[in-house]
């Protein structure tokens, strides 16, 4: 049986330490609170210069209004985002991992070389190649395309550095098992390494899935059509040089930022552990 330390000075930390987790909660939840609030106001309460805890008078028709719009693809505009963040989520974790796994464990000649250069890309600023990877794309015809969208970010140097780090850092005495049970390195990646790295996939996957959500310059320069957009684009057009619809954009943004909560919803746990175990290393 756990003994509980009733002494003062234990009691003044426990108190201290949960009314900083509750400020930190309420630090935390306070832009939600302030995004829901909006989007169910009017554009007249929006600009009163008198504060509201609740909309004086409360409009839902604001979700509505932002998808019967036929000027604003909001509908396209998220199933492209989806595809466009799962693809490459998706992608990265395969490819990154491959190459990571092949920098850790195979033996090559140059794979300390190969690793020097692919970490070597990370100094070199995004604006940098930008031009470059936008011609590329519009001489391969990818101009307004999913392709154009998604193929440029199937590879990142930093989830493959990360994964080679992790790695390393894997029990070899489970590999070499499957190596006695006649697995190659192929088949011990994906029957052994993959199932016991699902934790360490789900961290990589989040940040990835986020970036590419979030993105913004290169599908506002590649998805020059409606078909084309993101939700990022399709957000940006509720501010003009003209007129700014904060109602509409409130509403719109608390749509846009709904898939990024289902997904820590469903895997924080996993999130937490790969987070937790990115600190493993190696040489």
């Amino acid at each position: 049986m756990a003994i509980v330390d009733k002494s003062p000075r234990a009691r003044v930390a426990a108190t201290t330490r949960y009314a900083a987790l509750v400020l930190a909660a309420i630090l935390f939840l306070l832009p939600f609170y302030l995004l829901l609030r909006n989007a169910l106001m009017s554009e007249r309460d929006l600009s009163s210069p008198d504060w509201h805890w609740l909309p004086p008078t409360w409009h839902p028709e604001n979700f509505t209004a932002i998808f019967s719009d036929p000027a604003l693809p909001l509908a396209r505009s998220l199933v492209n985002s989806v595809a466009i963040s799962v693809v490459q989520t998706a992608g990265v974790l395969v490819i990154s991992g491959l190459a990571g796994y092949g920098l850790a464990r195979i033996p090559y000649r140059w794979s300390t070389a190969v690793f020097y250069l692919i970490t070597a890309t990370l100094l070199i600023p995004a604006a940098v190649t930008f031009v470059p990877s936008f011609v590329v794309v519009s001489t391969l015809g990818w101009i307004s395309t999913l392709r154009g969208l998604i193929i440029p970010g199937l590879f990142q140097a930093l989830a493959t550095f990360l994964f080679r780090q992790f790695f390393l850092g894997f029990p070899k005495e489970i590999e070499e098992a499957a190596f006695l049970d006649g697995l190659g390195y192929w088949g011990t990646f994906w029957r052994v390494v993959v199932p016991n790295s699902f934790g360490f996939a789900a961290a990589i996957g989040t940040i990835t899935f986020i970036g590419s959500w979030n993105a913004f310059l290169w599908p506002l320069v590649i998805g020059r059509e409606q078909t084309t957009w993101t939700v990022q684009i399709a957000l940006s057009t509720f501010l003009t040089a003209q007129s700014v619809d904060l109602s509409h954009l409130f509403a719109a943004a608390l749509v846009a930022i709904a898939p990024l909560l289902v997904m820590f919803l469903f895997l924080q746990r996993w999130i937490v552990e790969g987070v937790e175990r990115t600190g493993m290393g190696g040489d």
